[in-house]
């Protein structure tokens, strides 16, 4: 007599063990939503990204954005204990500028484009936003935010959300040598953008590419060369400008980076080898006060001691997380700024800067995903070769496009993580169809596979042939 199966664990002990699963690795969820379909909907309901904020206030950093040009680097550089990666728009045609409220913003790198591209890490969505003006302006940068009322940002993905575009350009007086400086606000419950703000004045506003700072619900801060800080009031849609400390850019080169102050104001941390010093700006005087020094000279990394034999280099900050990003000789780094802990990252490949991805990464409902053989009611065919796992089992393949999952009901299931590679010449064999290749990438749990994925789409004219013959067969 067979035995009796073990009695079902109660949901509210399984949602407290899925809870103690350390934010930071996110397969550690994956494979507890590959379990079984009660942990599966346990852990993909809207609700669990609640408690799970709750049970560890700060979320983690998933990893970051970079503009360094080296096909060796994936766009996307893991943070996580258990490596993973995301399906980041291309590079070669979107700049990362800005990353908040669980969505990352991009600028386009074809100068003729004239758009922006809002993308969701998490969830892989992606909407693109034409910019409000021509693309003859000067230098811009830009920002995004959630826009939904009362929105605690634990779960904001799919809401609302607003776009800042900034930009510079000469004044229309020619002879006067001094610039305008402009901002407007998208909104995409109107999908318009708003009224452009003014500032006229005698400096031209360089922006670099480092994130934006948001200051309560209103006030955004953008950093330019030369130690000038723009800032963006949204309530009552003016610029101004002011200065960062002296010591922050005496050499020429800007030496810090803009970060919230730990007072709910506006902060920036300063390199200063072998420390980081940490400066917050005063509303009512408005003056720059330091407010502690984070010493990293007593801290040994790879056998390298910190100082001035291993310059510290700040090249982002993480909010929400409350980690500041830098980079030295010996590699790429994370400091907490509470617990002053410091963890390695990876090593260093000369990153100019980094756009911090943070988060609660946690798979999606099976609702929203959608079966592999219903692709082809969008009259594409797929042909997989088989792949087998090390012991020689046969693995079902999970079909991720454009950061959207695809994902086969039947088990096991497997992550795939894929890449465009290019259109096909046609098949002389078989004129009738044209070709995409993908390089796919199936992930269980401690082993990774490679394989490709061909797409086929039949042409129009054999689309034509098929519904002559179609016609033939039903008159007779």
């Amino acid at each position: 007599m067979p035995a009796a199966p073990p009695p079902t664990l109660p949901e509210e002990l399984v949602e407290e063990i899925l809870l103690r699963i350390p934010p930071d690795e996110p397969a550690g969820l994956l494979r507890a939503f590959l379990v079984c379909k009660s942990w599966s909907q346990a852990v993909s309901h809207r609700g669990f990204r609640r408690r799970l904020h709750d049970s560890h206030q700060a979320p983690p950093v998933l990893g970051f954005l970079h503009d360094w040009d080296d096909e060796d680097i994936p766009d996307f550089i893991s943070a996580t204990v258990s490596p993973f990666s995301l399906a980041v728009p291309d590079s070669w045609l979107w700049q990362a500028v800005d990353c908040r409220h669980g969505r990352a913003l991009f600028l386009s790198d074809d100068p003729y484009a004239e758009e922006l591209l809002v993308w969701e890490p998490i969830t892989g969505s992606q909407q693109r936003v034409p910019v409000p003006v021509m693309s003859d302006i000067g230098r811009t940068t830009a920002a995004v935010f959630c826009a939904a009322d009362g929105c605690d940002h634990c779960n904001c993905h799919g809401g609302p959300f607003c776009v800042v575009f900034v930009f510079s350009v000469d004044s229309e007086d020619p002879d006067d040598g001094e610039y305008d400086t402009a901002a407007c606000v998208y909104s995409s419950e109107t999908g318009a953008w708003g009224e452009l703000t003014l500032m006229h004045g005698e400096f031209y506003m360089h922006f670099t590419y480092y994130s934006s700072v948001l200051v309560g619900e209103s006030l955004l801060y953008f950093m330019t060369d030369g130690g000038l800080i723009l800032e963006y009031d949204m309530a009552m849609h003016g610029l101004t400008w002011f200065k960062a400390p002296y010591s922050c850019y005496s050499k020429g080169i800007p030496s810090y980076i803009l970060m919230p102050a730990e007072d709910g104001g506006l902060g920036l941390v300063e390199e200063l080898d072998p420390h980081l010093k940490l400066w917050s700006r005063e509303m009512t005087d408005a003056r720059w006060i330091p407010s502690r020094i984070i010493n990293l000279g007593s801290l040994s990394l790879n056998g390298a001691q910190m100082g001035a034999t291993c310059p510290v280099h700040v090249l982002g900050f993480a909010e929400g997380a409350n980690v500041i990003v830098v980079t030295t000789a010996t590699g790429l780094f994370r400091v907490q700024i509470q617990s002053e802990e410091i963890t390695r990252v990876c090593d260093d490949h000369g990153y100019g800067n980094l756009i911090p991805v943070v988060g609660f990464y946690t798979p999606m409902p099976r609702a929203m995903n959608t079966p592999i053989w219903t692709l082809t009611s969008q009259k594409y065919y797929m042909l997989l070769s088989s792949a087998q796992s090390r012991n020689g089992q046969s693995i079902q393949v999970v079909l991720q496009l454009n950061s959207n999952v695809y994902v086969s009901e039947q088990q096991p299931v497997a992550v795939v993580v894929i890449s465009h590679v290019g259109k096909r010449e046609r098949k002389q064999r078989r004129p009738c169809f044209e070709s995409w290749t993908f390089r796919v990438q199936v992930q269980i749990s401690t082993f990774t596979l490679g394989c490709e994925l061909f797409c086929t789409q039949k042409s129009s004219n054999e689309k034509r042939k098929t519904r002559k013959m179609t016609n033939k067969e039903k008159h007779g």
